[in-house]
């Protein structure tokens, strides 16, 4: 199954298990786990924004940093600048935030409320150099907007 079939199936999953759902982190933590054993990512996961940074939310893979401040980092930009960033070497990010040295690229993408406010990231990294290209950033943009429904709970 290449990619992009995985992506389908993903999204698919991902509309069916949060169906009715109305709590943030419960829809987060399926998210992050359907995301990461489907696509079998060294780290996926969420950072939540709580005043003026981001907190660590609901994640799947090893241990992780518990604060980024805004505008820092690749998560912290993501924030500011309100769009997708894909890095395909961390080492060559300015100001990147090394929470394992075991990563090498990184996919983030802002989750939204309806206002346009980002309310959290989605957070995923790669032990691989260039993992994540536009079919990544497509499809994990669709999948968010399961998750940015909810930012009025």
């Amino acid at each position: 199954m290449n990619k992009e079939e995985k992506y389908r199936l993903l999204l698919e999953q991902v509309q069916a298990l949060t169906a009715g759902e109305t709590d943030q982190v419960a829809v987060m933590s399926n998210v992050a786990a359907a995301i990461h054993e489907t696509m079998s990512f060294f780290w996926t996961g969420f950072y939540r924004v709580v005043g003026k940074e981001l907190l660590l939310g609901p994640f799947q893979g090893p241990v992780a940093c518990m604060h980024i401040p805004y505008g820092r980092g690749v998560c912290g930009t993501a924030w500011k600048q309100r769009e997708t960033i894909i890095v395909p070497d961390v080492e060559q990010f300015p100001g990147h935030i090394a929470c394992s040295s075991l990563s090498r690229s990184e996919i983030v993408v802002p989750v939204c409320s309806k206002e346009g406010e980002v309310f959290a990231v989605l957070d995923i990294d790669s032990k691989e150099l260039s993992t994540f290209d536009d079919t990544d950033r497509q499809y994990l943009e669709q999948i968010i907007q399961t998750v940015s429904q909810l930012s009025d709970n």
